[in-house]
């Protein structure tokens, strides 16, 4: 679909600017030609992905040794039967991923590192030089208790700087860091951590959201006598009272006041291991069986990290980077990298709308955020709330807002421009867990198209493949990308590589196949239509869910939807499921405005054969929608894993609206 004109254009000066900009200088010189657009460089990035790569490395000044006779020509090991699976990077390289993140520290150790807040209002800053001096110390503690390289130590935490020091010293030592957010049940947690078997635990006595409180102690220490491999659980005291109602609190735990007073800050050491060795695990959202343990190395996310924040997003060093995330998804893992670009991370822990909806942007304006980051469903909640963060604050500061988790409708690009800011690069993502990163990302050298992401990542041969395996333009395909890139994950925790490879390369063989349904524009951006396992064929055509829920947000009286296929004989159907604002109810003048929406701005085969109210819609714990869940429980098949649904009894709820209609 193309479309007609830019919805925002960059000038020259900030093209000239950007990072992008002078890295494409940098590149024209030692190439010896000249790169005038982003589509040239992203060409040469893929034809040239060795080179890209390397100059990447030198440009970011990332500390490390890329080993002996490194050139564009040997610095992948890469085998003839399926390259793009089989390429190994830079294997003689060393490297350690915290040491990259405080390289800033040395020029500025004054500088603020992080500034956080949560919802009640308590506010910290940390200089670069606090940062460093409470990583050592805890540094020093798990060295004390025997952690090394190859050690996996988990976080079950909020998003607060504990947590960044926490994963941080554990990287330094070469050992692994995995974690989750605290709204995870004993049981979710146990069926990620008890997989990759940790050594130490890191935890607090609870949170805050929404204004009310959550106490952890009881599920801290179910979770300790859940895995018998954490031999130590360092507890903060993130909440200044403890559970009155409880006994569960465990003093053979340690203190993080403790621990941070029981050693001094010294130099920290650092233990550079190889390029691919591992460094984060993360968890899959479980809702296909048990969640996937997912393992990214030291070298491919930096880099890939590196890549996305400088050349994508534009950060500079000193910028004010914030992301509304959880230790529970890859954003935050992707955030704290920021560290890296010389920026100062700013946190925020709690309810985005809590005490008002303003939270968030009065952060924004107060600290002179350069770049926000969100989901698009925040952005949803801003519109049907009707607050407009431009009449009431300049955000003079701010040039990029970021959002992922689901695909940006058009109208949302409508609301950023007009009630958040006009000059603003509004940068549309997509990847995920599974590669710690983005195929689809903004360019701070060229125009926004409403309703599209901006481009294809640099170095990232991604396209769209019919089922035939055939690339297509302009119309519905799959995503894939057809060659090798540093960030692949290493593979599935303890798996010897059926699961991996059944996961991402068997459907189009030596292609990674990400399993989204994309379009890729005449602008060379993408549209995503949603989850290509949750595409419904009535009358075999290809319906993406995604189309169906942008339609839907014009709707007041709906606050959210979830729609699924059901087989009917030699057919499909399609059922949707909706959450009313508590002060409509689901009249058939409603659903017949629904379907004449859905018919006239989609097709004939976007309309629902049913439409059923829900008090709420069922969700994993990251946000997503259930699409697969309740599509099993419809189908009267067993559900691959309930505990990765945040709220089960929506489910319940819906099964039983549904077998009442």
């Amino acid at each position: 679909m193309s479309k007609a004109s830019p919805i925002w254009t960059p000038s020259q000066d900030r093209v000239e600017q950007s990072l992008l900009y002078d890295f494409m200088q940098m590149v024209s010189q030692r190439e010896n030609r000249s790169f005038s657009s982003y589509d040239e460089l992203y060409q040469w990035s893929i034809t040239e992905s060795k080179k890209f790569w390397l100059s990447l490395w030198e440009y970011c000044d990332i500390i490390g040794n890329q080993g002996e006779c490194i050139t564009g020509d040997n610095i992948v090991s890469e085998r003839d039967f399926f390259p793009a699976l089989d390429t190994t990077w830079f294997p003689q390289a060393r490297l350690n991923y915290a040491e990259n993140c405080l390289s800033y520290a040395f020029r500025s150790p004054e500088g603020t590192a992080i500034w956080f807040r949560n919802e009640a209002g308590q506010t910290q800053t940390y200089t670069w030089q606090n940062l460093e001096d409470q990583i050592s110390k805890i540094q020093q503690w798990l060295l004390q208790n025997g952690v090394n390289a190859g050690d996996v130590v988990a976080g079950y935490l909020p998003y607060i700087p504990q947590s960044v020091i926490a994963m941080l010293a554990t990287a330094s030592l070469g050992a692994i860091w995995t974690s989750v957010s605290p709204d995870l049940g004993v049981e979710a947690v146990t069926a990620r951590f008890g997989q990759v078997n940790p050594k130490i635990l890191f935890c607090c006595n609870g949170y805050t959201f929404n204004g009310t409180v959550h106490h952890l102690e009881k599920h801290n220490a179910d979770i300790v006598a859940a895995i018998p491999s954490i031999q130590n659980v360092c507890q903060i005291e993130y909440l200044q009272q403890r559970n009155a109602k409880t006994d569960e609190f465990n003093d053979s735990f340690s203190d993080w006041h403790a621990i941070l007073n029981r050693y001094n800050g010294k130099g920290l050491e650092y233990n550079r291991g190889n390029f691919n060795d591992p460094l984060f695990i993360l968890y899959s959202s479980g809702t296909t069986g048990k969640p996937k343990c997912i393992v990214h190395s030291i070298g491919g996310t930096l880099l890939n990290h590196l890549k996305e924040h400088q050349l994508h997003c534009d950060i500079h060093p000193e910028d004010k980077i914030f992301y509304y995330t959880s230790c529970g998804w890859m954003m935050w893992n992707w955030h704290v990298s920021a560290l890296a670009s010389g920026a100062t991370l700013v946190i925020f822990d709690g309810s985005p709308f809590y005490p008002q909806p303003q939270a968030l942007w009065q952060i924004a304006e107060e600290v002179g955020v350069s770049l926000f980051g969100t989901s698009a469903r925040y952005l949803s909640e801003l519109q049907r709330k009707q607050f407009y963060p431009a009449d009431y604050y300049s955000l003079n500061a701010l040039k990029t807002l970021c959002s992922t988790g689901s695909p940006l409708y058009d109208e949302q690009f409508d609301f950023v421009y007009e009630h958040i800011k006009g000059d603003l690069l509004l940068s549309s993502m997509s990847g995920g867990t599974d590669i710690c990163g983005c195929f689809v990302m903004g360019n701070p050298i060229a125009p926004v198209y409403r309703g599209e992401c901006q481009c294809i990542g640099l170095g990232l041969d991604v396209t769209a493949f019919d089922n035939n395996g055939t690339p297509v333009i302009q119309e519905h395909g799959e995503l894939v990308c057809r060659n090798s890139f540093p960030n692949q994950p290493i593979g599935f925790w303890q798996d010897k590589g059926e699961a991996y490879y059944n996961a991402y390369w068997q459907r189009f063989p030596g292609v990674w196949h990400h399993g989204d349904e994309i379009e890729l524009t005449s602008q060379n951006g993408v549209i995503f239509h949603g989850r290509s396992d949750t595409m419904i064929n009535p009358r075999g055509v290809r319906v993406g869910t995604a189309e169906i829920y942008c339609e839907l947000r014009q709707f007041e009286e709906l606050v959210d939807a979830i729609a699924v296929g059901k087989k009917e004989q030699q057919d499909e159907v399609i059922l949707l499921f909706v959450q009313l604002d508590p002060q409509f109810t689901l009249t058939n003048q409603l659903k017949t405005r629904i379907c004449e929406q859905l018919k006239t701005n989609r097709s004939p085969y976007h309309v629902p054969q049913h439409i059923i109210a829900v008090p709420a819609i069922p969700k994993t714990h990251s946000g997503k929608l259930v699409e697969k869940a309740v599509k099993q429980a419809i189908a009267g098949t067993d559900i691959d894993n309930l505990s990765a649904i945040a709220n089960p009894e929506a489910l319940t709820e819906l099964m039983k609206a549904y077998q009442a209609n």
